[in-house]
């Protein structure tokens, strides 16, 4: 008996039973989604979404990231970013918000306003503005309503 495409019905069966065995097995996680603005590209406009993007040449316009900023050494960023971390190698001109963290490494250059529980600056990095230090929340932390303060 030959069953679909030439295949003996005996091996469809065995590749039917193989495949439910993984059926019940948990799916992994989505790798967060990862984007290149490459060295010689200018990119310009708002840039919105969540993953990993790294900046090795231009963008002019806004940067709103759920996830990482990456600006390499090449890279230039001509506008506001926020992201959950970013880390610059290269040169951001604009008011930075890093929700989590931002790492100015020795060859990276912020010129403008930044706001970040964490700051890490290697020797050698620049800040030419304004910094504001929000207190990192603290896991399980809930601020209590004006409600709940008053009772």
């Amino acid at each position: 008996m030959m069953g679909l495409f030439g295949k003996p019905a005996r091996l469809e069966e065995e590749e039917t039973v193989i495949q439910d065995q993984y059926d019940d097995l948990p799916t992994l996680p989505e790798p967060p989604s990862s984007t290149v603005i490459a060295a010689g590209a200018t990119v310009t406009g708002t840039l919105r979404g969540d993953g990993i993007m790294q900046v090795e040449g231009t963008v002019e316009g806004e940067i709103d990231l759920k996830g990482a900023v990456i600006v390499t050494p090449t890279g230039l960023i001509k506008g506001p970013v926020t992201a959950d971390v970013i880390r610059l190698a290269g040169r951001i001109e604009g008011v930075v918000t890093a929700r989590e963290r931002l790492l100015l490494q020795k060859t990276g250059s912020l010129e403008g306003d930044m706001t970040t529980p964490t700051l890490e600056v290697e020797d050698g990095g620049r800040l030419n503005g304004r910094s504001t230090m929000p207190p990192r929340p603290q896991a399980g932390y809930q601020p209590m309503s004006r409600a709940e303060e008053a009772s």
